[in-house]
């Protein structure tokens, strides 16, 4: 069944939180892909969520801070670091769309160990920076050890967007993930506010992690490169699809 047309509706509270976050300086960069390219890339249960027959590969650098339990205020020196994750589209049978993480570069070793060990998300303890020089970002991954893929993009922040295109809301407004867990699918939903985008000029890109995660390299330019300053995000108590296949 196709899901229903994307809204600009925002999700219901979470209510207590089980973690809290904040995203800061992020860019999203996407690539169009068949969706029969990547299904077989997502936990049972859910499928790629599509916008007019096509679901996308995402690539998101940006800066964390404030990561902690419950309702916060989250940890000021263990909770700031650099992510970068490879993240795919996907819609359960309850209809609720998410995003399924391929990677997640982490430049802190506690946080990756954590969410590997203990939410069994694909953390990897990677070298990491962010510069700001006015206008222009530049972000820097490289994973520690042998299989050390790398990452180094360059945007140029535009104009802030009134309003978000179909597309844009589709690949920005997600409010939660999906992930494989010890022979389950769980989802886990998210609440913040509605993104403050800017459009973003991607100046320079080389890129190795989406082929890393086993997807399609990046072939061209993205067909969407977007800017935030960032959100406060409340995460609430992940809850069970069904047994994997």
């Amino acid at each position: 069944m196709r899901p229903e047309p994307v809204t600009t509706v925002t999700p219901r509270p979470v209510g207590l939180p089980t973690q809290v976050q904040g995203w800061h300086q992020l860019t999203f960069l996407h690539w169009p892909v068949e969706p029969e390219r990547v299904a077989g890339l997502l936990p049972a249960g859910t499928r790629p969520d599509t916008l007019d027959g096509i679901t996308y590969v995402g690539l998101v650098p940006f800066l964390m801070r404030g990561v902690g339990p419950g309702p916060g205020p989250g940890l000021p020196y263990l909770g700031a670091f650099c992510e970068t994750n490879v993240r795919l589209y996907s819609v359960d049978e309850q209809g609720r769309r998410g995003v399924v993480f391929r990677s997640l570069d982490a430049s802190r070793l506690l946080p990756a160990l954590t969410g590997r060990l203990g939410f069994r998300l694909p953390y990897l303890w990677s070298s990491m920076r962010l510069r700001r020089d006015g206008d222009v970002i530049t972000y820097t991954c490289r994973r520690r050890g042998r299989a050390a893929a790398a990452s180094r993009a360059v945007v140029r922040i535009g104009p802030p967007i009134a309003e978000p295109s179909p597309l844009e809301h589709f690949l920005t407004a997600r409010w939660g993930l999906h992930t494989a867990w010890y022979g389950h699918t769980l989802h886990q939903p998210a609440e913040h506010p509605p993104w403050p985008l800017h459009r973003a000029e991607l100046l320079d890109l080389d890129d190795g992690l989406v082929a890393a995660a086993g997807l399609p390299a990046p072939a061209g330019p993205p067909v969407s490169a977007l800017w935030s300053p960032g959100v406060r995000v409340r995460f609430g108590r992940p809850t069970l699809l069904r047994a994997a296949r």
